[in-house]
């Protein structure tokens, strides 16, 4: 019996539940202020300005055009927006052979190596090619 209540209720709740315009749900939350894009056969670039301060810019085009082998698409880019406290975040990439690189102040570095082991990596190469001459 309680089963049929919660059934029952649901259908209650559905009923009330306002439906969205259509025409309301096409406009867009945040305005993009100004968009570009241009392709032809050396490559392609995009750039974009939304209404909440997000700029964006990107190029691409093809190395090693034709060597089914070695071609490769390479993108590079910025991006800035604003992080919660409203200051400006920028990221620089590019795409490669290499991968995915970005750059930017906000990204997580590594600790420096101490120079302990600097010194011992150094060495490492130096020691074994000594051995190699001592055989």
């Amino acid at each position: 019996m309680w089963q049929l209540y919660g059934v029952f209720s649901l259908i209650a709740l559905a009923a009330t539940a306002e439906i969205p315009d259509y025409q309301e749900a096409k406009k867009p939350i945040i305005p993009i202020l100004k968009q570009t894009f241009d392709q032809d056969h050396g490559g392609y670039q995009f750039s974009y300005e939304t209404g909440n301060g997000i700029h964006a810019q990107e190029s691409g085009y093809f190395k090693n055009k034709g060597d089914e082998k070695k071609e490769i698409l390479v993108q590079q880019g910025t991006i800035t927006y604003h992080d919660e406290h409203g200051h400006p975040i920028t990221l620089s990439y590019i795409a490669d052979e290499n991968g995915f690189q970005p750059q930017g102040a906000h990204l997580p570095t590594p600790p420096p190596i101490p120079q302990e082991i600097q010194k011992a990596l150094q060495e490492i190469p130096q020691q074994d090619y000594a051995e190699d001459y001592q055989q």
